[in-house]
């Protein structure tokens, strides 16, 4: 009889890796089933011209978010670089570019570009401004949650760690050591602490 510690669980499978290829597949049972309803009701040009005006539409999309996202991206570095030759420190980011949500609008595009009625529809709810704000809002929010509530050695905690905050709201990247080893002399097989200045 061996006594030991019990086996390690597997671990727990996320929902997103559970349902993501279920809602994959009822998504796509749908956007056939509601091309087939349309051509039925309007004729297969009807649809092809859904199809190819979704497209058309969506790559106009995305070619406009892509060229907002490099203007700002460039006024960016011209506002830090103009900063650093003037000897002062860099302004916080300007929020006007953050406003417009680019990357809610790219996928509003994608979404008009992948063929079918669905996702024409989600796409051109993206290209609705107040749409993208409530769903950057939410998004924001959503990924401070997951942040706070991360557990000590995850991924999350080591860039939540780099992420301290000064008084006056500038980021400084840094880290956190906590001293809770006891102290007193050191046995021979344990490793050395570091050097403290």
């Amino acid at each position: 009889m061996t006594t030991g510690a019990p086996p390690p669980l597997a671990p727990k499978r996320s929902r997103a890796r559970t349902f993501l290829p279920l809602g994959i597949a009822v998504w796509l049972v749908l956007e056939i089933w509601l091309l087939t309803v349309v051509a039925n009701a309007g004729g297969g040009l009807t649809v092809l011209a859904l199809l190819i005006g979704g497209a058309v539409l969506g790559a106009t999309v995305v070619k406009r978010a892509g060229r907002r996202a490099f203007r700002n991206l460039g006024s960016t570095f011209q506002q830090a670089q103009a900063a650093a030759q003037g000897g002062e420190a860099p302004s916080p980011a300007d929020r006007a570019g953050a406003d417009d949500r680019n990357g809610f609008l790219m996928l509003g595009g994608l979404l008009l570009i992948i063929p079918g009625l669905i996702s024409d529809a989600a796409g051109l709810l993206l290209l609705v401004p107040q749409v993208r704000s409530f769903l950057g809002r939410y998004a924001e929010k959503a990924v401070e949650r997951r942040m706070s509530a991360a557990p000590p050695g995850s991924l999350q905690d080591a860039f939540q760690q780099a992420r301290m905050h000064r008084p006056d709201g500038k980021v400084v990247p840094g880290e956190v050591i906590r001293e809770e080893a006891p102290q007193g002399p050191r046995r021979a097989d344990e490793p050395r602490p570091p050097l403290m200045p």
